[in-house]
């Protein structure tokens, strides 16, 4: 099979029927073998029934229905693990993502050999409470995840290698960073592409600045993740000795002024009077507690059933 579409969807009846019949247009004109895969994510209208009845219409369409709404990245998921074709594309229901940019996106990944591209909103049609977070969110993706020629993470036109979704785990909120996923998984080759955006249709956005504030936290644990996700006594007790080694130099300074102020007979207050003190034992005590963290981290992932868990891209072996 040439294409798998994979659509994920929240209360989206309306413009079902008609983004089926556009992309029924562009394979047919193009002569691919295809599926779509339309995943509704807890819908509470009629997009289920839209759904089982566009399947019964025509072989290629495929559905899987959440009992209720888990998000964008379990429903992704979900699809990538149901995709039978060659090259899977996602896009977002609600029409503003084009189907006619989809032999591009195909021809990309199979001719110039990609194994991913994202697309790019050059010019969007959404407000600026949308429009202008999105642009702070892209440049701190960027920057963290050093895929510097992106300039659209979030976008929901993406094409990729069969491999490159099979081999990848997409959960939480985590369908903003697939591209940073996916080098993460040594698939290296990443492209971008502008494609055009169109206006909203039908419904509203379902877009809220908890999802720009939740996007945030969610890149950062990731680059963590993917940084000390294996080795976390590196940063964790490397941080802990560093706060340790203070705390310890303080106390000594602080009783090497205690020991020399009795020998030359100067009056002195008790040690455990000085603030001083105080503030050293709780940056001994800190700097034990995150040593401490780092080495249990250690231990877990030590134990980690995934802890030999590597992407093998090709194996030769005798005989072949």
């Amino acid at each position: 099979m040439d294409i798998s579409v994979i659509v994920p969807l929240y209360n989206e009846e309306e413009s079902l029927p008609e983004l089926y019949a556009w992309i029924e247009r562009v394979m047919k004109e193009n002569g691919y073998t295809y599926e779509v895969i339309f995943v509704n994510d807890g819908s509470t209208d009629h997009s289920w029934q839209v759904i089982e009845e566009l399947s019964n219409k025509f072989e290629c369409v495929k559905g899987i229905k959440f009992r209720r709404n888990y998000g964008k990245s379990p429903a992704l998921q979900c699809g990538f693990k149901e995709s039978a074709g060659n090259v899977v594309i996602t896009m977002d229901a609600d029409l503003q993502d084009s189907p006619d940019e989809i032999p591009k996106l195909y021809r990309m990944i199979t001719i110039d050999g990609y194994d991913l591209i994202s697309g790019y909103k050059e010019k969007r049609y959404d407000p600026l409470s949308k429009t202008i977070p999105t642009k702070l969110f892209n440049a701190t993706a960027r920057k963290i995840s050093g895929i510097k020629n992106l300039h659209d993470f979030n976008c929901g036109l993406k094409a990729y290698r069969k491999e490159v979704v099979k081999n990848i785990e997409v959960y939480g909120e985590m369908h903003r960073y697939i591209p940073y996923l996916a080098k993460n998984a040594g698939f290296n080759k990443i492209g971008e592409i502008v494609v055009h955006h169109q206006s909203r249709k039908y419904g509203k956005s379902k877009f809220g600045l908890n999802r720009f504030f939740n996007g945030y936290l969610d890149l950062i644990t990731l680059w963590f993740l993917s940084n000390f996700g294996k080795k976390p006594m590196h940063v964790f007790g490397l941080m802990g000795s560093f706060v340790f080694f203070i705390g310890f130099v303080a106390a000594l300074i602080i009783g090497a002024d205690k020991l020399w102020a009795l020998s030359q007979g100067i009056p002195q207050r008790l040690i455990t009077s000085s603030p001083y003190f105080y503030i050293a034992l709780t940056m001994m005590m800190i700097g034990t507690q995150l040593f401490l963290a780092g080495f249990i981290g250690d231990l877990i992932s030590r134990t980690s059933p995934n802890r030999n868990d590597y992407q093998i891209e090709e194996e030769i072996k005798c005989g072949n």
